[in-house]
């Protein structure tokens, strides 16, 4: 019997009636989920739902060799035996689930709140023995940055654990689309997680054409793409300024620097905020790209180049960055591939995964952009993986822009249809934003779920500081750079 044979079946992004998905028995839903997982699908979002009888599950796992994603549900119940000690992946998405929906989480290994607990309640891991002493950071920080608690057990320099407990930006934003859509809900996709405004509401714009059996205008895509693009540009570029930073290396710092707001402005240009709030629209984007302002694009863009291919070399050849660089942070191939990291953070220790390649959506379906991995898992990867991805996407950008597709930038958009579960991935500029959207009698959300790439990749900052010093925490954590309001919600 196929591993799968159980699951329903659809492409990114897409849309099921809810009665076409099977629903099985709690043991069944884990079992399946188990041999999917062990016959090489990737877990995508595991949570709970409310169903008449009480709280299911669901489950969205990846066949990225098929381009593929398979749904189960579970009968109402009130405990599950974990997943985690098997597939070590869903430990996050157990957690979420024990702390929302009630439902018990039965032999879990470190069964704690992902988002709610009051901080005063949070009981954190601690090792005992000669000379081994705790390091707290946080939630409040030096910097202007988000909130986030990080609790370190060291000997002397040494990380033998570290941590991290988030959860102080939990705004309830998966509530907010409930009842939607309204003229608000795309304003809440934006918000998601600031910096990918764009990688939100894409993906939520394709959920909601999915549920109209609508499509959007070509160019419409094709100015979506852009944005994606010049988003991922402007954060992989201000990256590396700012991990040029941390080790000291101030002329890349402020090149870098200079080089993001380059970016932003094209954003800006094109949707009238520098990051990119207001372009992505159901049915397409907002506003368009004139023929003069292509042609700005253009000359601007290979400047760009030009000065990114001048600072970059300027940077990773620098012995005292190299220095820094190699082999610090390292999370191995196979750390990545159980933990369930996405995005860069997965391709910089070897992983062959990217959303537009594996599940392509709009454009990407006749624009290829090719996938860079990096087997070394250390922050030298990391960096040099920004690096090369930027590259990427200026030509993937160059040659969009040249040759735009004729037409409107958007088309009609209609009502969601009751009754359906759509799902829609996007490549964000930091990994996988995965959206899972289910519509009631009234063709409304009655539940809205979202997966940002941050929440798989928070314990690979863990990892890289297993063994390291904690003296490199502030690099390791910029060479990942993951959002603490994406993880909330």
């Amino acid at each position: 019997m196929s591993p799968t044979s159980r699951f329903r079946a659809l492409r990114s992004p897409g849309a099921v009636e809810l009665s076409a998905i099977p629903v099985v028995a709690v043991e069944e839903f884990r079992s399946g989920v188990l041999r999917a997982a062990k016959a090489g699908l990737r877990l995508c979002a595991l949570f709970s739902r409310s169903v008449e009888g009480g709280t299911g599950l669901c489950a969205v796992l990846a066949d990225d060799a098929r381009g593929l994603l398979y749904i189960l549900f579970s009968e109402p119940t009130k405990v599950l035996r974990s997943l985690t000690p098997e597939l070590a992946s869903a430990h996050l998405f157990e957690r979420e689930i024990g702390e929302s929906s009630g439902i018990e989480i039965e032999g879990h290994p470190w069964l704690k709140s992902v988002r709610k607990s009051p901080a005063d309640k949070v009981v954190f891991f601690r090792e005992s023995g000669a000379e081994v002493h705790e390091v707290a950071v946080g939630p409040i920080h030096a910097g202007i940055i988000e909130p986030g608690h990080f609790r370190f057990q060291c000997h002397g320099e040494t990380v033998h654990h570290l941590e991290i407990q988030l959860g102080y930006q939990h705004r309830g934003v998966e509530a907010l689309f409930c009842g939607g859509p309204d003229r608000r809900s795309v304003f809440v996709a934006e918000s998601v997680s600031g910096d990918t405004a764009v990688g939100h509401t894409l993906a939520y714009c394709a959920n909601l054409e999915s549920l109209g059996g609508a499509r959007a205008s070509l160019r419409g895509e094709a100015l979506r793409a852009a944005s994606l693009e010049l988003e991922r540009l402007a954060n992989h570029v201000g990256d590396l300024g700012a991990m040029s930073g941390d080790v000291g290396f101030l002329p890349a710092a402020a090149y870098f620097g200079r080089l993001r707001g380059e970016f932003l402005n094209l954003l800006m240009a094109l949707s009238g905020n520098r990051y990119g709030r207001g372009l992505v629209r159901p049915g397409g984007a907002a506003f368009d790209l004139t023929s003069a302002m292509a042609e700005d694009f253009s000359a601007r863009l290979a400047r760009a180049r030009t000065d990114m291919n001048a600072i970059s070399g300027l940077l990773f050849e620098s012995a005292s960055v190299l220095g820094r660089f190699d082999e610090t942070g390292v999370v191995s191939r196979q750390t990545a591939r159980d933990l369930g990291f996405v995005g860069l953070a997965a391709r910089a220790s070897g992983l062959d995964l990217d959303v537009r390649r594996d599940h392509p959506h709009g454009l990407y379906r006749f624009r290829h952009i090719p996938v860079v991995k990096i087997d070394s898992g250390d922050v030298y990867a990391r960096a040099m993986l920004r690096h090369l991805e930027s590259l990427r996407s200026l030509d993937f950008l160059e040659e969009l822009i040249a040759d735009l597709p004729r037409g409107d930038a958007c088309a009609a958009c209609s009502a969601p249809r009751p009754g359906l579960l759509a799902v829609s991935l996007v490549e964000g500029w930091r990994g996988e934003i995965c959206h899972v959207a289910e519509t009631g009698d009234d063709g409304r959300f009655r539940s809205y779920r979202i997966v940002d790439p941050s929440f798989h990749n928070w314990p690979a900052v863990a990892m890289a500081m297993r063994g390291g010093e904690i003296s490199d925490f502030p690099l390791c954590n910029k060479s990942f750079n993951l959002s603490y309001a994406g993880h909330d919600l």
